[in-house]
């Protein structure tokens, strides 16, 4: 970029004050001057890094519980340099390096940490920190700047000696005030220069004689160093010397050690300012709620996107200066657009707006985020150069007409020059020996320009003004990628309807307060308002009726239409506002509904854990219980009284820890027969089916070791069916049956207990002996027995299932629960 044209176009811009603005997130006094001295990247790989950079520091400050810490990073440039000349640094010096060596350290282990960042961790890579040169500089320097008394042994025996020696001749004048004290002014010891005095009476001298070092303003009183005391105070100033010689001699040693790595250390100031410089950005951008752009190609057909773009300069002034709200506008430019022409009145914004499009892309080059709503899409401009302001100079004799008409051959000689600059580049590859040689009719690249261009054409006759500003906007189209010029001129609103790489845009005025909006309006042109004005602002009516009748009607016709066009457009803009609102409204609702049906969810949630929870819990109990009346049972010889008594405290058991539930309507249909497996509802336990339900709808089952007698509303299928209801015989004869039926099955609603009693073990006897033993066993038995016969080779099973089978009083027998041995033990039912 030529120099001149940049420097203008930055200052026009107010580059500088967003600059100012940015070092005020700097932490560090390096990464302040970078940031007022920020330098702009001369190729979109240089700015795409930067970026990068900023993106990454943004990411790791989100996820730090605090931000990224510079404590104790100073600029130690100046005394690197006297290091490398031989100067001796001193102890503040010393103090500062090491300082800033901890520093980054500390800031690369906080990177090292993420690995995911590989930008940063690439940049901090090189550091060197010199742990051994920190170490030493603290072992030798206090944190006061001074060289310590642990620097060395002579050093540390220096100090001891002058702290003897101060003793000795403090000791002396106390004693010299004591024994002369009507000579002496005031009973104190000071120093004139490194000699120890006291104050004596003018009068009085000779009391005292010694080396007169000072006399006060007023001549009553001299300060003398007593004649006692002298070779003392040399002997002191002796040691004094020593002292300085020797810590000269430890600083030079250090700086000695900072010298021979200086390259490092001013690599490190770099990086470190590199980062510091970042984290400015980041904390920049996010305090301006800006988002990352994208740098898009056109020549692909992607358009400009920057939605609800805001002026940072202005954004800055609304929040620390008490300035105006700012007012965003939407840039949406289309790929083939290469000339904008923004109309509209004075202080309208279209200067602002400007200004703003030019801030954005000069943010997104340095690596900045862009104030305006994702998504941030704009190309990468190679040169960005403005025409804004008057550069009207009495100095130089220099009207507005002819400051623009200067700055403006600036700009086009910047344009010619990196065509040059491009031309040449494509020389150099017409000479690579690996390159395709171009074709004679090759365009030659124009560079990635942004032109800005104020009033354009303004300044002289209108009829030549706009002539000129025509000619110069169709040679930027042809030689520019994107060029945006605020007018007053007509003339050049006609330009989109004959040239499809033009656009119109206007700023927004509202007649009925006649102050601007300061809403850029897209594809409508602005028209005039000036006769509007006048009228409102009390001008003859005559007088304004007259200026139309000179206007002619045609331009009457042309202001219609862009009414109807604005009125069409806030009618759009109204509806689309409402259904806006509307959207989110619903979304907001939206929302609210899911959130309740999720809190619900998750109460329901909570509330079947805890629920589920008690349940477990009263079971557990409940089985506890049980194992204790079982136990009971199994504790001796058990009798009828013993299983009633059992079976009582079974039903104390589930009417204390199962509550009664109302029932929920389930499918019916189910009906349970023998060997189906139910679950008890009551006791929430499954459980083999044994007999069908009678008449009254009761039915034996069996789960575990244990049988009992259940309702069929008690039970229900495994899948959650209730069983269908028992049609019941309405008859004193049935009754009669059914209570001597009950008498006989009595014994059935015991629970099944085993134990010694009826437990028959068979292991070792031969089948013919086996049915002996069961035969009897089977006559006494009373219930079910356990018949133990083992695995081995099943032939002792087989005969004694054969004979079961020929037995008249087993009613039924089956293999037990594999807890009580499962093959290995059949239980047999008994008649």
């Amino acid at each position: 970029m030529i120099p001149l044209i940049q420097s203008e176009t930055l200052e026009l811009l107010e580059w500088s004050r967003l600059c100012l603005h940015l070092s005020t997130f700097a932490a560090t006094k390096l990464g302040a001057i970078a940031s007022r001295h920020l330098q702009i990247p001369g190729s979109q790989s240089e700015g795409e890094q930067l970026l990068a950079q900023t993106k990454q520091v943004y990411e790791l400050e989100s996820r730090l519980t605090s931000s990224l810490s510079f404590d104790g990073i100073q600029d130690i440039g100046d005394a690197l340099e006297r290091a490398e000349l031989q100067g001796i640094l001193a102890g503040d010096e010393l103090l500062a390096i090491a300082t800033t060596l901890a520093g980054a350290r500390n800031l690369r282990r906080a990177i090292d940490n993420h690995e995911d960042l590989t930008i940063l961790i690439e940049l901090v890579a090189e550091l060197r920190t010199y742990p051994e040169i920190e170490q030493e500089i603290h072992r030798c320097i206090d944190e006061r700047g001074q060289v310590a008394d642990r620097a060395s042994q002579k050093l540390g025996e220096i100090r001891a000696e002058l702290r003897k020696s101060r003793s000795q001749i403090t000791q002396k004048l106390h004693n010299i005030m004591h024994v002369k004290s009507n000579a002496v002014q005031e009973q104190i010891i000071t120093q004139r220069g490194d000699r120890f005095v006291i104050p004596v009476k003018a009068s009085h001298k000779d009391v005292i004689p010694g080396i007169v070092h000072d006399t006060s303003t007023s001549g009553v009183t001299l300060y003398i160093e007593p004649n006692s005391v002298v070779p003392m105070g040399n002997q002191l100033r002796q040691l004094i010397r020593r002292e300085e010689v020797e810590s000269e001699a430890i600083r030079r040693k250090l700086t000695e050690e900072v010298a021979a790595v200086k390259p490092d250390l001013e690599r490190l100031l770099a990086i470190v300012t590199a980062l510091d410089l970042a984290t400015a950005k980041s904390r920049y951008s996010y305090w301006l709620k800006a988002n990352p752009p994208r740098f898009i190609n056109r020549e692909n057909n992607e358009k400009i996107t920057l939605r609800q773009l805001r002026h940072p300069l202005l954004v800055w002034q609304n929040q620390h200066e008490q300035g105006h709200d700012v007012i965003p506008v939407d840039m949406l430019i289309q790929p083939e657009i290469r000339v904008v022409t923004i109309t509209g009145p004075n202080t309208g914004g279209k200067t602002v707006t400007l200004k703003t499009l030019a801030l954005a892309a000069l943010m997104a080059k340095v690596g900045l985020f862009v104030p305006a709503r994702e998504p941030v899409e704009l190309p990468w401009f190679d040169l960005i150069l403005a025409d804004i302001g008057d550069e009207q100079s009495l100095q130089q004799s220099l009207s507005t007409f002819s400051g623009h008409i200067r700055r403006i051959s600036r700009i086009l000689n910047a344009l010619e020059q990196g065509n040059r600059d491009d031309e040449g580049k494509i020389e150099d590859q017409e000479v690579s020996p690996q390159s395709p040689i171009p074709s004679a009719q090759s365009p030659v690249p124009n560079p990635q320009s942004l032109i800005l261009l104020d009033e354009v054409g303004a300044g002289t006759d209108p009829v030549e003004g706009s002539a000129l500003a025509i000619s110069l906007l169709r040679y930027l189209a042809d030689n520019g990628l994107l060029t945006m010029a605020s007018t007053h001129f007509g003339e050049l609103k006609a330009l989109k309807y004959q040239d499809e790489r033009f656009e119109n845009a206007s700023v927004e005025f509202d007649e009925a307060t006649l102050s601007p909006t300061y809403r850029l309006l897209w594809g409508i042109p602005g028209r005039s308002n000036a006769l509007a004005i006048a009228r409102r602002l009390g001008l003859n009516a005559e007088v304004v009726e007259a200026a139309k009748q000179e206007m002619g009607g045609a331009n009457d016709e042309v202001n219609e239409v862009i009414a109807g066009l604005e009125a069409q457009r806030k009618r759009q803009e109204t509806k689309a506002a409402e259904a806006t609102k509307l959207l989110q409204q619903a979304e907001k609702l939206y929302k609210e509904v899911s959130d309740k049906a999720t809190n619900l969810e998750e109460r329901e949630k909570s509330l079947k854990a805890s629920q589920e929870i008690a349940v477990q819990q009263a079971i557990h109990q409940a089985k506890a219980e049980i194992a204790q009346v079982i136990r009971r049972l199994q504790q001796g010889t058990p009798t009828a009284q013993d299983a009633q008594q059992a079976t009582t405290d079974l039903n104390q058991i589930s009417e204390k820890f199962i509550q009664k539930q109302q029932a929920k309507a389930k499918p019916a249909g189910f009906m349970p027969k023998i060997g189906d497996r139910i679950r008890i509802s009551k006791l929430g336990q499954t459980a083999e089916v044994i007999t069908a339900p009678d008449d009254d709808g009761e039915l034996n089952v069996r789960f575990g070791i244990m049988k009992m007698t259940v309702k069929l509303a008690d039970i229900e299928s495994l899948d959650g069916k209730k069983p269908e209801p028992v049609e019941k015989a309405r008859g004193r004869k049935d009754n009669e049956t059914r209570g001597q039926n009950q008498t006989v099955t009595q014994p059935v609603d015991t629970p099944m207990i085993r134990t010694s009693k009826n437990t028959v073990d068979l292991r070792g006897k031969r089948v013919a002996d086996s049915e002996i033993i069961l035969d009897k066993a089977i006559s006494e038995a009373n219930g079910a027995i356990w018949v133990i016969h083992g695995h081995g080779t099943g032939k002792l099973r087989e005969g004694v299932h054969e004979y079961l089978r020929q037995y008249p009083r087993v009613k039924r027998f089956e293999a037990a629960a594999q807890a009580d041995g499962g093959s290995g033990v059949t239980i047999v039912y008994i008649y």
